[in-house]
């Protein structure tokens, strides 16, 4: 891990985001196969090109999460939509347009959010999804 990211990590005052944050790197690290690194202040993993209608593009990270003082954000940016029936399965949680916010990962079903990250990661690295960015750009 790189030093920026531990770094970050050390940074959070949470014991629960900070062990969560460990047990996201691993699960994340094992889905892509990449290193964490910072997006600002996102962990992530891999990367994917987006372009939106208005022709404005750029990159991502393919996989991520973010530590955050309510929560912990764990990026899905294909969409949360497509994974409901595992969202389902998840436990307690609350999404946005591409996050899941998840209080305690030991509340949660791990096999159930590797497959998010998991079908999110191949989504974005394959090119495949209609890019929800340019519905909106």
């Amino acid at each position: 891990m790189n030093a920026d990211v531990t770094a970050h990590l050390a940074s959070v005052q949470s014991p629960v985001r900070r062990r969560d944050a460990d047990t996201l790197i691993d699960l994340m690290q094992r889905v892509t196969g990449q290193e964490p690194r910072m997006w600002s202040s996102i962990v992530g993993f891999g990367e994917y090109h987006y372009r939106y209608a208005s022709g404005r593009e750029g990159d991502a990270p393919a996989a991520g999460f973010a530590p955050r003082k309510a929560a912990t954000t764990v990026y899905v940016l294909d969409g949360v939509d497509g994974y409901r029936d595992l969202l389902d399965r998840l436990g307690p949680h609350t999404t946005g347009v591409g996050c899941i916010y998840i209080k305690d990962l030991d509340k949660v079903d791990l096999d159930a959010l590797e497959s998010i990250v998991r079908g999110s990661y191949e989504r974005l690295t394959a090119g495949v999804w209609p890019s929800r960015a340019a519905e909106s750009g």
